[in-house]
């Protein structure tokens, strides 16, 4: 281990001991406000007409930080990133810093920026809800499924090995067809995929106003087919053994099963599943109008064209956020789909 490896090691530690940020591994950039789907079970598009979007000014204004708390990953989310005309501008602005790129996209706008993508961009994260016609239907976008398919063919005569993977939330459209959506998945090149649940309890993904209980019942897998949920996770489990071995499969067949616990819990039939979490002490979120988040489902902390972000992570309102935060009984911690768990020695 090299001696500015041990001091960001140090610096993470004393973050976690102290609740005061001193290393920052993680930042999570949405670029554009508006996204390109209209997907069931996310809002975003649904404010498209108030566009916001990151400037170059925003993205000069974190170098700093980023360099003084030693960040490694930049994730682009959104909306979609590429949305913005000044995104691979950014990109060249970030890399000075030495940080990784990840971009989490729809896949629609792939094919046209292959080239770019595949100079400024070191992983790239897809949205998959489907086979083909299922996957169409979810996002609302016909063709959607061939633009994202032909965007990764595209990266891949330009870049073989560029890592492309899924995410796939799993829900009450699209559960019976998660075996296709593996075998997809397989099918269309890439190198991995991961599963999580939906989230339809937080003001997250553009919801100012929270779902009622019609709503949420749209995508919350019922009571009554919990057991078909389960007899087809152990299905998947039974008939996707190498694919577990191999990790294309991303999580365990044990971390997978959460699914069906998390879905059961909304119906008091077992907790909400425990999860490890240290987002807001290894990461922050920066919105496309500039807010600062902990993560992506807690309320703003500051905003960054108001003050430096160095100085809203360690405000006196973000540093009690840290020390009072209890993720085993706050309501947000416990119906959280999406988690991060990053120690001192883990390598991005």
């Amino acid at each position: 281990m090299t001696v500015q490896s041990l001091y960001h090691t140090f610096q993470r530690y004393r973050t976690l001991q102290t609740d005061r940020v001193s290393s920052l591994p993680i930042v999570i950039l949405m670029p554009h406000s508006a996204c390109n789907c209209r997907c069931v079970m996310c809002d975003i598009w649904k404010d498209n007409k108030n566009l916001k979007q990151l400037t170059e000014n925003d993205i000069s204004g974190l170098l700093e930080t980023l360099k003084k708390f030693g960040t490694r990953q930049v994730v682009m989310s959104g909306g979609e990133a590429l949305l913005n005309p000044n995104f691979f501008r950014f990109c060249e602005m970030l890399k000075k810093t030495d940080v990784k790129i990840s971009l989490l996209s729809t896949g629609l706008l792939l094919k046209n920026h292959a080239l770019q993508i595949v100079d400024n961009i070191d992983d790239i994260i897809l949205s998959l809800d489907g086979d083909e016609l299922l996957h169409d239907r979810i996002r609302n976008v016909p063709g959607a499924f061939r633009k994202l398919r032909e965007g990764v063919d595209s990266v891949r005569k330009l870049q073989p090995d560029l890592k492309i993977t899924a995410r796939t939330v799993i829900h009450r459209l699209n559960f019976r067809n998660w075996a296709a959506i593996i075998d997809t998945a397989n099918n269309i090149g890439l190198n991995q995929i991961s599963f999580l649940p939906a989230d339809v309890s937080s003001h997250a993904f553009n919801r100012e106003v929270l779902w009622t209980e019609p709503r949420q019942h749209e995508i919350l897998i019922q009571e009554k087919e919990l057991p078909e949920l389960k007899a087809i996770l152990e299905l998947i489990v039974a008939a996707y053994k190498t694919e577990f071995d191999e990790k294309f499969i991303a999580e365990t067949p044990d971390k997978l099963r959460k699914i069906y616990d998390y879905y059961a819990a909304f119906y008091g039939l077992n907790d909400f599943p425990y999860k490890r979490c240290n987002a807001p002490w290894v990461s922050a979120v920066i919105e496309s109008d500039g807010t600062v988040k902990p993560c992506f489902f807690h309320e703003a902390i500051g905003n960054m064209r108001e003050q430096p972000l160095d100085r809203i992570l360690n405000s006196e309102e973000a540093i009690h956020f840290r020390k009072t935060l209890d993720m085993e009984t706050n309501s947000t911690c416990r119906k959280c789909v999406c988690s991060i768990n990053l120690t001192p020695k883990t390598k991005l």
